[in-house]
């Protein structure tokens, strides 16, 4: 099972000077990819455990746009052991202007992380 989302890293998401995008931001996004695996797979959120790897490659500037995709590799108990990796599908120009931006032809894998996820007995539906 796998999830996928895909949104654009805004000036508000920019932390550091030269609008780069705090790497928080991109667990941010893996940690809604596996709220959306949890209650595909469970009928609920679910809580997220722990990180146990994670991985920054590239750059994220606002104005980029990151899919977030993750799936679940293990299944437990109540433990989801999930596998994420994020990937910059568009970048932004701002050295040519401030509103050009390029479709890559092929992705740049920005981070990769894995971790596992909760449901809790009382809480699973599914």
């Amino acid at each position: 099972m796998s999830a996928l989302i895909r949104l654009r890293m805004s000036s508000a998401d920019a932390h550091y000077g030269g609008n780069l995008v705090d790497g928080a931001r991109v667990l941010a996004l893996f940690g809604d990819v596996a709220t959306e695996l949890l209650i595909a797979n469970d009928g609920d959120e679910g809580l997220f455990v722990a990180y146990d790897k994670v991985e920054f490659l590239a750059p994220v500037f606002a104005g980029d746009y990151i899919e977030a995709e993750g799936r679940i590799t293990n299944i437990g108990n109540t433990s989801r052991r999930m596998e994420f990796e994020a990937r910059k599908v568009v970048a932004a120009r701002s050295d040519i202007s401030a509103t050009a931006a390029d479709v890559l032809d092929q992705p740049v894998v920005v981070c990769r992380a894995s971790g596992t996820c909760v449901v809790p007995k009382d809480k699973k539906r599914k």
